[in-house]
């Protein structure tokens, strides 16, 4: 008798865990959404003004690269360091969600995008995908060294202009990534600034906007509470650093050497609250960080994309937060 595994815990259609520990994040929601989970294979050829390419690095991390079209010989372009979203959890950065808008944001900002395939829990728990992305930035200091090979950034990534850039979770990444890299030595590349979107920074005691504002396909009470049970190390709650920064359990912010962060915010997002929190924090702690907050919206509304067609308002925002972004780049 073959005895069948039984489902222990199901996240919002996104997740299931089974007694036998295998994981299945097959979307089991709205079937219209599909089409924002499913890869876009690499071009080579400019499509929309911009070619990808996978690779794999020197430390065995699989990323992609997006680059804009009509690069000059002498141009060097600004490093995009891409950690994707999904509570540790789920998602690939070569979903369609990623590649619609970091396609475009790689044309608009002109810069070279490197987005990086992150391990995922609960089969891999913190600190392994923020162990990727410092790893990630180490290879980046290889390729400036010509220490290991990639053409596109040796010939137009400006390796003293790196910037990190996350979504949802991946926005904790880029805090932990940075603070990382403020303890090293890094003398080919400089990490210039920290673009963290909608952080999953929270607490465990429900705060005012996890009770009254939306849930969303992107974030509901469910992603908040059970994406973290099953991403942090065993035994810990949310008030673990990675979820909450700003805690007494975190490194004091003061003592962290940051780069300058633009801090973006949906007014409407789930975690609203605790993310004001940490940019709070932050200032407390005399660190460089600017607020951008898109009026109207939820958690990654920019990654939606029927939303963005179909929604003026959210369309509107995701023009506006790709030029706030060009914005910080250009001063920086």
């Amino acid at each position: 008798m073959v005895n069948q595994k039984k489902l222990v815990d199901e996240v919002s259609g996104w997740l299931r865990v089974y007694d036998d520990g295998s994981v299945d994040r097959t979307w089991t929601g709205p079937p219209e959404v599909n089409f924002m989970v499913e890869p876009v294979p690499a071009h080579a050829e400019f499509i929309n003004g911009v070619a990808v390419r996978d690779t794999v690095t020197n430390n065995n991390l699989r990323v992609r690269l997006y680059l804009p079209e009509k690069v000059s010989n002498e141009e060097k372009l600004p490093i995009f360091l891409h950690f994707h979203g999904g509570g540790f959890c789920i998602s690939e950065p070569d979903w369609f969600m990623y590649y619609q808008f970091y396609s475009q944001l790689a044309r608009l900002a002109r810069v070279i995008v490197v987005s990086c395939f992150l391990r995922r829990a609960p089969e891999n728990r913190l600190p392994a995908a923020i162990d990727d992305g410092f790893s990630a930035l180490l290879w980046l200091q290889d390729v400036a060294g010509r220490e290991t090979e990639e053409p596109w950034l040796e010939k137009h990534g400006d390796f003293r202009r790196v910037f990190l850039i996350g979504d949802s979770s991946g926005a904790n990444i880029v805090h932990e990534v940075a603070a990382r890299a403020g303890k090293t030595q890094l003398k080919l590349i400089n990490v210039t600034g920290g673009i963290p979107i909608h952080p999953g920074m929270m607490r465990s005691t429900r705060s005012r906007s996890e009770l009254e504002k939306p849930q969303s396909p992107f974030l509901t009470l469910d992603m908040v509470d059970k994406f973290m049970s099953l991403a942090l190390p065993l035994g810990s709650t949310k008030d673990h650093p990675i979820a909450c920064p700003m805690g007494d359990s975190a490194p004091p912010l003061s003592g962290l050497k940051l780069p300058p962060f633009l801090l973006c915010l949906a007014e409407m997002d789930l975690i609203f609250d605790t993310e004001m929190e940490y940019y709070e924090a932050m200032r407390k702690a005399n660190k460089d960080v600017e607020l951008y907050v898109n009026e109207g919206v939820t958690h990654c509304f920019y990654l939606n994309k029927m939303a963005v067609d179909m929604d003026p308002n959210t369309g509107a925002q995701t023009h506006d937060l790709m030029a706030r972004i060009k914005q910080f780049v250009e001063e920086h």
